[in-house]
């Protein structure tokens, strides 16, 4: 199969935790002015608000489609106590999927991470003694310090983004193979031109990817690939520095202040290999300012009334200086990703609204 763990096989089933993720729809934007304009089609994949006739991600996330896979083959593995350094999302995830599985898990975040994603994970920790929340001054490289100087040592293993077996990537390769499955029962497999995606450490970028290789092994699509598009806050830049100066190495830099902050990774593990597909896709590494986040997620608001996080806003916000610079063109399938919901930010960006 494609995925590690089969739902069908009776050895498996004890072990996989599900609960509704995945199977998001792609929402038509083909009235979005540039679209129009220059004449390509675009749709958002979104992955924060439940839509009728489609899966939900239980905590309003794309992170639990990693999260859903991780706890799945760690259960498997007989690990029952895990811990995850995080911008936010991935705790949320990690405490929804592990307190099904009934393990002990610890949370390792941002001070400074928006009240509904912190609220959760704070709230799970002081009604179970099977939770902790740790806060940490900085991002998620301050938090995966703390989780190694202490809790690892207790015997926790770490889900951290590059540091498990793969499981991460395995999961959030099924938003590949939801890009290239039919929509209609008679339609081929294939995929878009351009794929938008916002990018911290990278994970989706490498599941997407993993996915498409695999279909095509299986003979179900050929060589063809999107164009990757990797889209960071101009706050955090180390993928667009990287991509601009023709480098095959990833430096980390220092973090900034975004709302986006699930990309203010200032610097991942596997970056090196993101930066690898963009280049291998013919894609690119592009930054965006706060103010033009902020201006695409009131636009989507006032014109979808779609509840887009500041993450998917970034990669709308990208749109104009793709098509400035021949990354998208007349004709194109475009896809862009809405990453999470709006719902989870309310409080720092209620004024948008």
């Amino acid at each position: 199969g494609l995925l590690p763990l089969d739902i069908n096989n009776p050895d498996d089933q004890s072990h996989i935790f599900n609960l509704g993720e995945g199977h998001t729809p792609l929402l038509n934007y083909n009235d979005h002015p540039l679209a129009q304009q220059a004449g390509f089609t675009l749709a958002v994949k979104d992955e924060g608000k439940a839509h009728p006739g489609f899966g939900a991600n239980p905590t309003q996330s794309f992170k639990d489609r990693g999260m859903a896979m991780t706890i799945s083959m760690a259960h498997q593995a007989g690990i029952r106590k895990l811990a995850v350094p995080t911008q936010g999302n991935a705790g949320d995830s990690m405490c929804e999927y592990a307190y099904a599985a009934g393990m002990e898990a610890v949370v390792a975040m941002p001070d400074n991470t928006p009240m509904p994603i912190l609220g959760r994970v704070a709230a799970l920790a002081a009604q179970s003694d099977r939770f902790k929340l740790e806060l940490v001054t900085g991002t998620i490289r301050e938090a995966g310090i703390l989780l190694k100087e202490t809790w690892l040592k207790k015997g926790y293993f770490s889900v951290a983004t590059f540091q498990e077996p793969g499981w991460r990537i395995d999961g959030k390769k099924t938003l590949g193979l939801e890009l290239a499955e039919p929509k209609q029962t008679e339609d081929p497999w294939s995929l878009p031109d351009v794929v938008i995606y916002p990018t911290g450490g990278g994970t989706g970028v490498l599941g997407m990817w993993k996915a498409w290789n695999e279909l095509e092994a299986l003979g179900l699509i050929d060589h063809f690939r999107p164009r990757m598009i990797c889209v960071q806050s101009e706050s955090t830049t180390p993928l667009v520095n990287a991509f601009e100066q023709g480098t095959t190495e990833v430096a980390p830099v220092d973090p900034g202040e975004t709302l986006a902050y699930g990309v203010n990774v200032p610097g991942g593990v596997g970056h090196f290999k993101v930066l690898d597909i963009v280049r291998q896709s013919g894609g690119a590494a592009v930054a965006v300012s706060e103010h033009d986040m902020d201006v695409a997620l009131s636009s989507v608001w006032k014109d979808k009334r779609w509840w887009v996080c500041p993450e998917g806003a970034a990669c709308l916000a990208a749109i104009p200086r793709l098509l400035e610079d021949g990354w998208i063109k007349p004709g194109n399938k475009v896809v862009a990703f809405n990453t999470g919901s709006l719902e989870k930010y309310l409080p720092d960006l209620r004024h948008l609204l």
